[in-house]
């Protein structure tokens, strides 16, 4: 007898999931809303439990797992929290319980800043690089202004 898709759904879901120590996640990907949380997610190639012994002061949910060969911590801001200090909130309470998580990434929907030099539109993968003195990122709410 063939399993159907619940049965294999069933069966990946309730399969014993690794657990490594906070030593061995090396990339932090924060997610600001669970939309972008949710696709970030899905990218996962092995889900690893959570650990049990964080700070009581660390207040973030976070889903640990693997993409290709990298352990990965994946975080979403609180509900109702936005900006950039509840990022920086976020990204410091990661790095403390995550010591080795040497890249940080803030992946997610984002407005853009087009200029007649770029056209930048929906949908469009756009990578900040500091130069010139400057970030590279323009805080949340410059789109505005522009």
């Amino acid at each position: 007898m063939k399993p159907s898709c619940d049965d294999v759904s069933t069966l990946v879901a309730s399969a014993p999931k690794p657990k490594l120590d906070h030593a061995d996640y090396t990339i932090g990907w924060i997610c600001a809303i669970s939309t972008e949380h949710v696709a970030a997610l899905a990218f996962l190639d092995e889900e690893h439990e959570r650990p049990e012994d964080l700070p009581s002061n660390n207040d973030n949910d976070y889903t640990l797992g693997r993409i290709g060969k990298h352990n990965v911590v994946i975080v979403v801001l609180p509900v109702g929290e936005y900006g950039m200090a509840a990022a920086a909130s976020v990204a410091k309470d990661l790095s403390h319980s995550f010591p080795n998580v040497r890249i940080g990434l803030m992946v997610g929907i984002g407005g853009g800043a087009p200029s007649r030099m770029h056209d930048i539109r929906l949908g469009d993968i756009v990578v900040s690089a500091p130069g010139g003195g400057h970030s590279g990122v323009f805080q949340y709410d410059f789109g505005k202004t522009i």
